[in-house]
């Protein structure tokens, strides 16, 4: 979320006239950039040029003020035929998984991750340079160009943070349908991650008040023939048992107890419900309190949607087939004897699928300026891995092909984001990207160099929006040690410096000076919030030249043949950890998961984003710190272990003053106001 308008605050050259598209529009305000920039116009029939004013208006009135393409004319300019594409309305599509298919022997076009420094609360505008890069490479330097983003979620949306469509003149269309339910698929979580909530309890249920024999044969129940039979899911456990029989009246007395009987461990349950908002007293609940439940009272909780493993698995997941495999595989809890058990145990991981059959295509949108995007997944990034979908990314790599860009975002800092889209994310999908951007801006550095704390919803003070180049360049540890971490992977770095307008010449140089000495392959001034994709131009030519000058290969942090201890001080030690401290329980929970034969996995750090350490108020490039290791959970059909870091949460708070107050419609042009 970027909450300042922006502009340079120093000479422009000459304004360019354009069409004119929003009656807003009232002043014409020059774009810079380069002068040996060469900004050819695009040939493509969605190029679209903005007109842009000063002050900056709200992203919902800019949203509000172009009428968006219709979707299939985006479709026809990445070549996309209408077979492998669904109509969600004028301004939407499913892109079908089919369209891989069809040009999976294409060579892939370049590969761009997005992530940031450290940010401040009020975000340092990273899902709004990702679209004004693609805005430029599309609208301005004449290249194929797709953004692949995460969908947001409705907690943030309606909490403190607002909506990830991006922001000012470099924004996803329609902004509203973007943040809100889009075509459904974090319902489709949400509803797929309680129907296994409630098969769980319906289990422990059933069993505790039925002989072997009754759930046997209420499980495999006689047909109108009078036989049995074994559903298809049903298969898979007699499998996982080693049985190798085909008919429910082979089974032993034995073998038809360890068929039937789960015997699930109620404390080793992991499995909660979700729901995508904002709500603190769902963190903690009991369930089973009702006059028919026997007294089968439990505790339990309630996560926000997009920290559902489910989540993880659509971001992770290659196919159908792989995501079917994938939620039969995701881990509950243990039985009482320790062993997994799973969504296919249960017998609901073929419903599961069904529930997510369409969430596992992307979604096709579009920018201001009428470049692609494809929205797909939303986990998040301190909680889960933070990135958009290996799908979105493999479909987006063909469609642009050769010479083309696909542009995906890393949810906050390189710490986090960035980290896991490389070691977890290129891992399963096997590509590599040429290069990574990391964001930076002034207010973030200088709050990094010692300035006063920044809070949302309250002023900045006086440090930040007066100039102190020697606070930036204190704060620029963080941005070198983000460099640095990024460059270790074996990509070039690029550093997007995002401008405020109340930012100076004498800081922004500083910024950049500093990047280049800490062995960024560039640092670029960007104002593509105040003008679009024109204020991205310069990022534009310095990631395409980022991108034909890669010389090493993907470096990953840890390998996976190491202990799941190894694997997490190897990512404390990125950190800047000198160690790392396991509680009781994230000992035990470390020991189950490798006597389960899960430690070969890859580690997904649930840690806070305000800081490279567990403690939010440790800013700069803290080190010698202990991180501490609350619990260690593990994501099975996602395919990762994630520990605990601190006191972190997977069900966020509404603050004091939540974004909903801002948020109306106007009920005589249907439009939505107030989202941010």
């Amino acid at each position: 979320m970027v909450v300042a308008n922006r502009h340079l605050p120093f000479p422009h050259p000459p304004p360019i006239a354009r069409p004119f598209i929003s009656p807003k529009v009232k002043t014409f305000v020059s774009l810079p950039h380069s002068p040996e920039a060469v900004i050819p116009t695009m040939t493509s029939s969605s190029s679209r040029k903005l007109q842009v004013v000063t002050p900056v208006p709200s992203d919902i009135d800019i949203a509000n003020s172009v009428e968006p393409l219709h979707i299939s004319e985006i479709a026809k300019d990445l070549s996309l035929s209408p077979l492998h594409y669904d109509l969600y309305g004028k301004y939407k599509a499913k892109v079908l998984l089919s369209a891989f298919d069809e040009l999976q022997d294409r060579e892939d076009g370049y590969y761009v991750v997005v992530g940031g420094i450290t940010p401040t609360p009020l975000g340092e505008g990273k899902s709004t340079t990702t679209v004004g890069l693609c805005q430029a490479l599309g609208a301005y330097l004449n290249k194929k160009v797709v953004t692949c983003l995460r969908q947001p979620s409705q907690g943030p949306t309606f909490g403190i943070k607002g909506g990830a469509a991006g922001g000012g003149y470099s924004q996803v269309i329609p902004m509203d349908e973007f943040n809100l339910h889009l075509t459904g698929d974090i319902h489709a979580i949400t509803a797929s991650n309680n129907l296994l909530a409630a098969a769980i309890d319906a289990r422990m249920f059933h069993e505790a008040s039925q002989s072997d024999k009754a759930l046997f044969n209420r499980l495999c129940p006689v047909n109108k023939e009078g036989k049995r039979s074994f559903t298809d899911v049903m298969f898979r456990r007699l499998r996982k048992l080693g049985i190798s029989k085909t008919s429910p009246e082979e089974l032993t007395p034995e073998e038809v107890r360890k068929f039937a009987r789960l015997d699930i461990d109620p404390e080793s349950i992991t499995w909660r419900r979700v729901m995508d908002v904002n709500d603190r007293f769902l963190r903690k609940m009991t369930v089973g309190q009702g006059s028919e439940e026997k007294g089968m009272i439990r505790e339990t909780g309630f996560d926000i949607s997009v920290a559902s493993e489910i989540m993880a698995v659509l971001a992770l997941t290659t196919s159908l087939d792989d995501m079917r495999e994938r939620l039969g595989k995701m881990v509950i809890g243990n039985s009482r004897a320790g062993e997994p058990i799973t969504a296919d145990d249960l017998g609901v991981g073929g419903a599961l699928t069904v529930l997510m059959k369409d969430a596992i295509h992307p979604t096709l949108m579009q920018t201001l300026e009428g470049t692609p995007v494809l929205v797909h997944a939303g986990p998040f990034a301190n909680i889960a891995h933070g990135n958009s979908s290996i799908v979105a990314d493999k479909i987006a790599l063909k469609l642009v092909g050769p010479g083309g860009f696909v542009v995906t975002e890393a949810g906050f800092g390189s710490d986090i984001g960035t980290e896991k889209f490389m070691n977890i994310k290129c891992r399963y999908s096997g590509l590599r990207p040429q290069c990574a951007v990391v964001v930076a801006t002034v207010r973030a550095l200088k709050m990094h160099g010692g300035g006063p704390g920044v809070v949302a919803g309250r002023p900045l003070d006086h440090a930040y929006v007066s100039e102190n180049v020697s606070l930036v360049e204190a704060g620029c540890v963080n941005l070198a040690k983000h460099i640095s971490n990024v460059k270790a992977y074996g990509v070039n770095v690029v550093v997007a410096v995002n401008v405020f307008s109340t930012d100076t010449e004498a800081e922004l140089n500083a910024v950049r000076k500093f990047s280049m000495d800490a062995g960024a392959f560039d640092a670029v001034i960007c104002s593509h919030h105040a003008h679009g994709g024109k204020g991205a131009v310069d990022l534009g030519i310095a990631v395409e030249k980022a991108c034909q000058n890669i010389t090493q290969p993907l470096e990953f942090l840890y390998p996976l043949d190491i202990s799941i201890k190894e694997k997490i001080e190897a990512i404390a030690k990125s950190y800047g950890a000198s160690g790392v401290e396991y509680s009781d329980q994230a000992e035990k929970q470390i020991e189950m998961y490798t006597q389960q034969g899960f430690s070969n996995l890859p580690i997904c750090m649930s840690k806070t984003q305000y800081s490279f350490s567990h403690d939010a108020s440790k800013k700069g490039a803290p080190s010698g710190f202990v991180l501490p290791i609350r619990d260690v959970r593990a994501s099975i059909g996602a395919g990762f272990i994630y520990p605990l870091v601190g006191t972190m949460s997977t069900m966020p708070g509404l603050p004091t003053r939540p974004c909903f107050y801002e948020i109306d419609i106007d009920t005589v042009t249907g439009k939505v106001v107030g989202l941010s």
